[in-house]
């Protein structure tokens, strides 16, 4: 094993892993998330053989990711005060009949572009209940010192699953067609959702706190709690600009293979294990740190490196270099995507963790839908180059608002008080 591989292994992020709910928590996640990602490669090159319109295809991706604009506020607070390790099986559950609904419609041929909409917003409902709910078990399952490699390690092997299942669905897709990509979720879900149960998580961990108002009090509540901290409202707000903007490009990525590089299904499984690939390197680096400080300047200049990652991707004709963009996009974005997710599992109080990661997957999955939408249209009256230039200069904007509040933000985040923070 190389040197760096090893002191990766045996240090941080090695500790977070150890246990048997470690592995057994984030064993199920690579499996859900495998399928979930070969789940959207086959979808989206569905909507794209179904339709041949860039607009579509961005509606799809909007259909499964937007619900998290009404739904991922309240099912933050359902995980604050229900039983997070059934909410998440029963969320998974859902998403796994979604995927077999649709790959045998698919077989069957009879899906419809307005009936893939349909389903794909089931789905997305049910992943915002999912998110949050598997994501405030994290400090249930390692031990304190060890939540920031254990954060860490959570998107790492997202990304490693976005690095497997594309690669995955691209040769499934080209032997064997759309519908068993798609089934193959179904299978990663009910894995994921059989594993649930074999955790040994404390009760006081495995429920969130006594309902002490009405749901949607609670649910504004965290809201408040968000805009009135001083570090967690703008890092949150930062997140969301530079996600609408730059995160549209991963989720419609068919138009952008087939339009500017005249290629097929397995290129578009090539460029994503790229982007996958990319963010597998700096998750691990990130993950290997072990440390809270300096978190906050590697969220907004992760932003600046992507900013230009995007633009160089659209602006080459080149496939061979358009790859190597992939790979830094996805470098980029997961060392933003980690430090902010640290940054928020840290600052938050147990009582309020659901809410908080709700917020952020209000981000994660809403704001790219946002941009997917907006990039997909535009590229339908303009191409999709000009669109996506104009987005990577628009956040070199949001980038100096970044900077210029980075300093506040690690000093409220960063700080010692934060451990007193999860001790209450």
């Amino acid at each position: 094993m190389p040197p760096a591989l090893s002191r990766i292994v045996a240090g941080p992020l090695g500790r977070a892993l150890s246990s048997r709910n470690a592995r057994i928590f984030f064993g199920a996640s690579l499996g859900a998330w495998t399928g979930l990602w070969m789940h959207r490669i086959g979808v989206a090159w569905l909507a794209w053989e179904l339709s041949r319109s860039a607009a579509w295809v961005g509606l799809i991706a909007f259909a499964d990711l937007a619900p998290a604009v009404l739904v991922s506020p309240v099912a933050g607070a359902v995980a604050d005060r229900v039983d997070r390790v059934r909410l998440t099986m029963i969320s998974q559950a859902i998403i796994g009949i979604e995927a077999l609904t649709v790959a045998g419609l698919t077989a069957t041929g009879g899906i419809s572009i307005g009936l893939l909409f349909a389903l794909e917003v089931v789905s997305g409902t049910a992943a915002c209940f999912a998110q949050p709910a598997r994501q405030t078990l994290i400090p249930a399952i390692v031990a304190r010192e060890d939540l920031p490699a254990a954060v860490a390690a959570n998107s790492l092997l997202f990304n490693v699953a976005r690095f497997v299942g594309p690669g995955l669905a691209g040769v499934v897709i080209a032997a064997w067609g759309v519908a068993p990509s798609i089934l193959c979720n179904a299978l990663g879900q009910a894995f994921a959702t059989l594993s649930m149960p074999r955790l040994r998580v404390e009760a006081a961990q495995r429920r969130g706190h006594a309902a002490t108002a009405s749901l949607l009090a609670e649910t504004l509540e965290g809201f408040r709690y968000a805009a009135r901290h001083p570090g967690l409202g703008p890092v949150l707000v930062f997140s969301a600009l530079s996600s609408v903007l730059l995160r549209g490009v991963q989720e419609i990525l068919p138009p952008y293979v087939e339009r500017l590089f005249g290629r097929g299904a397995e290129s578009l499984a090539l460029l994503t294990a790229c982007f996958a690939v990319g963010a597998l390197v700096s998750g691990l680096i990130v993950a290997s740190r072990g440390r809270l400080g300096g978190t906050t300047r590697i969220a907004v200049l992760a932003i600046l490196a992507q900013a230009v990652a995007t633009a160089l991707f659209a602006a080459t004709g080149h496939f061979g270099f358009a790859l190597l963009c992939a790979a830094a996009i996805g470098a980029s974005a997961s060392a933003h995507g980690i430090s902010v997710q640290l940054l928020a599992q840290t600052a938050a109080t147990p009582a309020m963790r659901g809410r908080i990661l709700s917020l952020w997957a209000l981000i994660s999955r809403a704001c790219p839908a946002m941009g997917a939408l907006a990039l997909g249209a535009a590229g339908e009256a303009f191409g999709l180059r000009l669109p996506t230039l104009l987005a990577a200069g628009l956040t070199l904007a949001v980038f100096a608002w970044g900077m210029s509040r980075a300093g506040g933000i690690a000093a409220s985040l960063e700080g010692p008080r934060q451990g007193e923070a999860e001790r209450r």
